[in-house]
């Protein structure tokens, strides 16, 4: 299982106050904008507008705020217009970094983006040198708890995932990219308490980290995800479960 995945799973659970609710509000109405801008305002035509809404509805966002943002996208009413950049790093010990941003001034960003790297044992990586070691998959975490494995491949086969992978504490139900929220859903009306649903860049690789290497990974990826334009990031570090619960 990505190691990202986990130390987000890690920090949810440790709660989130209201900065970061309104923070992670943000992103997700930029997201939905983005969304209904590029593939229209239906959700049944639009798979990345329905993947969208279906965050923002699991974070509690109030209807009205995900209507105005997907009328944003469509023109109905008037909005900034953001662009999508992906950029390309490093962390420590090599570990790769896809940092996913949604912006309306590509200088600001990429100078906040270098600012956190290079203070945090990162660094901007050019483009390509670290995409190829990435692949797009749906992505769904179900905690392990009492569920047995044998069950859960048997529903989420039955529900159209490709794979199910697990380690001690969560399973990681691999889906198409469209396919993710159906997916979620019928794993959801089965019974199976999902904790996340999202189009992913799953590595091919991974990199061990412990120590402070891994503690300064930890907190570069923490700095990077409060910048206002970061929408996702994606790393191959490998860090356990034991080490990730000792960052603060």
């Amino acid at each position: 299982m990505s190691g990202h995945s986990k130390w987000s799973t890690i920090k949810r659970k440790k709660g989130a106050k209201d900065a970061q609710r309104s923070k992670l509000f943000s992103k997700l109405i930029k997201e939905v904008t983005v969304a209904a801008r590029m593939g229209g305002g239906d959700l049944e035509g639009n798979p990345r507008l329905r993947l969208a809404v279906a965050k923002a509805r699991d974070a509690n966002m109030p209807a009205d705020n995900i209507k105005r943002a997907i009328q944003k996208g469509t023109g109905e009413l008037e909005g900034v217009h953001y662009e999508e950049v992906i950029y390309e790093a490093y962390g420590p010990g090599g570990v790769a970094l896809l940092i996913e941003t949604l912006t309306d001034n590509r200088n600001r960003t990429v100078g906040e983006v270098r600012h956190v790297l290079d203070r945090n044992g990162g660094k901007l990586a050019a483009a390509g040198a670290v995409s190829h070691l990435f692949s797009i998959s749906g992505t769904i975490l179900v905690e392990r708890g009492k569920l047995d494995e044998d069950t859960l491949m048997a529903a989420a086969l039955e529900a159209g995932a490709e794979d199910v992978r697990s380690d001690p504490e969560m399973y990681e139900v691999l889906t198409a990219p469209g396919d993710v929220v159906s997916v979620a859903e019928k794993l959801k009306a089965a019974g199976i308490a999902v904790e996340t649903a999202e189009v992913s860049r799953l590595p091919s690789l991974t990199v061990p980290l412990e120590g402070k290497p891994a503690q300064t990974m930890l907190r570069l990826v923490d700095l990077l995800e409060e910048l206002d334009d970061v929408q996702k990031i994606y790393a191959n570090f490998d860090i356990s479960a034991e080490e990730m619960a000792k960052a603060e």
